[in-house]
């Protein structure tokens, strides 16, 4: 019985029970005596004493061990196990291991049993302690995203270097030859194939770099555009990420190009600006420095790359720049070239002196860094001289030189094309010239009496008002002499024709032309005198006949009751510059034209009375086109209105009444047509000016004096003229030319609401409006000193007469 219910075999040491109930009760004991000693392992009591035990030890561990064939487990010492031996010692009520079963008990009346439920609360602080914590929870999640993204990195690393392989194997070298040569801008009369001229026609002489007797250039090229272009591969790959990874973070867009890309670039490819374009350029650039020699590379980049001045290659820079070869180029004259290659038209010395400076002694520092030269060379270095720039090609002279420069200066302004681009384009530029309408417009000014005064100017253009294309433009009579457009750089008062602004303003009010405003003179405004021209004095007029005999006080009046901003924003909104010299000031007298427009804005803002209030910008270049013919850009026509046509209607009757006998502007009259003009002479006859239109066309024209120093001075009579207004020798040159320009015209009303409102249509297009998304430089400066436009031209002596006889025109 005794040998039937032992526990030998089992997983506890051997011993002897005389039941098998006894035997089951003797495990659960050590079971829980074992549990017990692992919390207390994890939980140290705070009284060690309080729950101290009389047992005995074990016989042996090593005896133990033998009896059962099995270690202790769970790292228990055998000592803390309650050691086998008769069951009577072992049943004991008290002892902690009936501890976990009187923890479920409710209540219990036994002492030693409540002891032992306290006992056990720091096992359950323990069993929670052993459960993992949320933070590694996170950590395992954390490795196994980093893991994944890895993998994914890992995978975009081989596709793209598939991808690459894929590109390198198939993109084939294309032919230099094609590519080496610049492509001539070319620009034409009208929509026909008359050239008017071209841009920048490639300059450039090949010469062999290798034959020159000192290395100063080639050094100084490799120094300031790529310092490693003997030891690379033709890519710079550190250059490639710190630009990748400045790029994705949002920071100025960079490049990374090495001098073989930028020969690739230059020699093959063309501008490239996207991602794709910058890939081939890459894989070209590897293949390239594989196939050709270092020098031949340098050879070909110093022979197409660009220095400013329209010249391209080393050869024609070395002529533009210093007048000699370029194999007679010494040290600072080449390092100065090297260090302007970036922006060669915006850090040339003449434009730029203080950064050309800056760049020339970075190239001699690296140079010199770069053991190219030694530092007693770098130190004796003087900054070159440069000559002065020659007018560019032999198209810009006469008259045309003028059509050219403003063809320029809106490629850059308002379509957005870089100095550079435009001289290596190749592009196709159709203008809106007319070359019959030119032809006339220069014979009308050339019909002027010989003796004029020396720094007398003439500025005049015709605009379509279908579309608002300048039909005929005179910036000057010879470029090659002076070198600023009269339309579009030089500004002079506007005088009189700014009083339409004014009088739109007050319709737009609600004021009406019956009117009466009082026209008495002189009067005093501030500290300043305004009176009438000839000192006349009138009384109450009403708008029409204030406009016809352009009456300053008048229009002072009406100025003074609706406001200078009203006046203001409306001249903007027909065609002025928002930085119209003069046109900020407050003053009510501003009325009287003190701010200076250029010509075409004079005529721009006409042609939207002229329309009935549709705004369509003034230009000179209708479309432009590849070498293929592909449209890439054309002028927008469509128009915007700015004003209701019942104001305009009620204006064009005010400026019609000009023309009349008696107005001012009778000369207009005797074109045998209708229509509208205005007057306009300013304060001391610094200016003068003559604008007006039929339906179809309005011609501006203006005229002013410069002093040797650029100032604005008053015009000297000539011609039998006591006094040049507008109403003089303006209104004359506009006479002799619409009389000629409009003959191949049907002659039409005005605008008016009230004869089957007449409009000027416009006319389609068919590809739609671009314009530059980032602003472009101004152009480049002029040879020829600007003209000085004073801050305010109201007298402080009374009175100050600023305009036209009222009785009749003068001759």
């Amino acid at each position: 019985m005794t040998d039937k219910y032992s526990s030998r075999g089992s997983k506890f040491s051997g011993q002897d029970f005389p039941s098998r109930r006894q035997r089951r009760k003797h495990e659960k004991e050590q079971l829980q005596a074992r549990a017990q000693a692992n919390a207390q392992r994890t939980a140290a009591p705070l009284n060690p004493a309080k729950y101290a035990r009389d047992v005995k030890p074990l016989k042996s561990s090593s005896k133990v061990s033998s009896s059962n064939g099995s270690k202790n487990r769970q790292g228990m010492s055998p000592s803390k196990l309650e050691p086998a031996g008769k069951p009577k010692k072992i049943a004991v009520s008290t002892k902690p291991a009936n501890s976990q079963h009187s923890k479920n008990l409710k209540k219990s009346s036994n002492p030693a049993k409540a002891q032992n439920q306290d006992t056990s609360k720091p096992r359950k602080k323990a069993s929670k302690n052993n459960r993992p914590p949320k933070r590694s929870r996170v950590l395992t999640w954390t490795k196994r995203i980093i893991g994944i993204l890895t993998g994914l990195v890992l995978v975009a690393i081989i596709a793209g270097c598939i991808t690459f392989l894929i590109a390198y194997y198939r993109l084939e070298i294309p032919e230099a030859q094609k590519f080496a040569h610049a492509q001539v801008t070319t620009v034409y009369w009208g929509n026909t194939d008359k050239m008017m001229g071209k841009f920048a026609e490639r300059n450039r002489t090949i010469v062999d770099t290798k034959t020159f007797k000192n290395s100063y250039i080639q050094d100084a090229v490799v120094a300031s555009e790529d310092r490693t272009f003997y030891e690379n591969s033709g890519i710079d790959i550190k250059g490639i990420v710190r630009a990748f990874w400045n790029n994705v973070r949002g920071r100025p867009t960079q490049g990374a190009s090495t001098l073989t890309q930028q020969y690739v670039e230059n020699y093959y490819t063309g501008k490239n600006v996207g991602y794709t374009g910058k890939f081939k350029e890459t894989i070209l650039a590897l293949k390239i420095n594989r196939q050709v020699s270092k020098e031949k590379i340098l050879n070909d980049y110093l022979n197409t790359i660009y220095f400013g001045r329209g010249a391209y290659g080393i050869e024609a820079a070395a002529n533009a720049y210093f007048g000699k070869d370029a194999k007679d180029l010494d040290l600072s004259e080449s390092a100065m070239l090297a260090g302007i290659i970036p922006a060669p038209n915006s850090w040339d010395p003449l434009v730029n002196p203080d950064k050309a400076k800056q760049r020339w002694q970075r190239v001699l520092n690296l140079m010199a860094a770069d053991n190219m030269i030694k530092e007693e060379e770098k130190a004796s270095a003087t900054f070159p001289k440069v000559i002065e720039k020659k007018p560019q090609a032999t198209y810009f002279k006469g008259t045309t030189g003028y059509l050219l420069q403003h063809v320029r200066q809106e490629l850059v302004k308002q379509i957005g094309y870089t100095e550079d681009e435009i001289d290596r384009a190749g592009i196709k530029i159709y203008t809106t010239i007319d070359p019959k309408k030119q032809k006339m417009l220069e014979d009308a000014i050339g019909a002027l009496p010989d003796k004029r005064p020396e720094g007398l100017r003439v500025a005049a253009s015709s605009v379509d008002t279908a579309t608002g294309a300048i039909l005929a433009e005179y910036g000057g009579s010879d470029y090659q002499k002076v070198q600023r457009n009269a339309v579009t750089q030089d500004v002079a008062q506007a005088g009189s024709t700014f009083k339409p602004f004014a009088l739109l303003a007050a319709l737009e009010k609600g004021h009406k032309l019956s009117e009466q405003l009082d026209g008495s003179g002189p009067m005093k405004v501030n500290d300043a005198w305004v009176g009438n021209y000839g000192g006349a004095s009138y009384g109450k007029v009403d708008l029409i006949r204030a406009t016809k005999l352009s009456i300053n006080t008048a229009y002072v009046r009406l100025n003074s009751e609706i406001g200078m901003e009203a006046t203001r924003q409306v001249a903007i909104s027909a065609g002025y510059s928002k930085d119209t010299v003069g046109l900020d000031k407050n003053s009510i007298v501003g009325v009287l034209g003190t701010s200076s427009p250029h010509n075409y804005e004079i005529a721009e803002a006409y042609t939207t009375f002229a329309t009935g209030g549709v705004r369509r910008p003034a230009h000179i270049i209708a479309k432009i086109t590849d070498s293929a013919g592909n449209i890439l850009y054309e002028a927008e026509t469509q128009g915007t209105r700015q004003f209701e046509e019942e104001n305009i209607s009620e204006l064009t009757k005010a400026l019609a009444a000009v023309t009349e006998s008696g107005g001012t502007g009778a000369t207009a009259g005797k074109l045998g047509r209708p229509v509208a003009a205005k007057t306009g002479s300013s304060n001391d006859n610094r200016s003068a000016q003559f604008v007006g239109y039929v339906p179809q066309m309005v011609t501006a024209v203006s005229m002013y004096q410069v002093g040797k120093d650029g100032s604005e001075q008053s015009i000297t009579p000539f011609g039998g003229v006591r006094e040049v207004t507008g109403g003089t020798w303006p209104a004359k040159i506009w006479l002799a030319y619409m009389k000629d320009a409009v003959k191949d015209l049907p002659e039409q009303p005005l605008f008016s609401v009230e004869n089957g409102k007449q409009k000027v249509k416009p006319r389609p297009k068919k590809t739609p409006y671009q314009t530059a998304e980032v602003p472009s430089p101004p152009p480049p400066q002029t040879i020829e000193t600007p003209l000085k436009v004073p801050s305010s031209s109201v007298s402080e002596n009374p009175p100050a007469p600023s305009e036209e006889p009222s009785t009749s025109p003068s001759p």
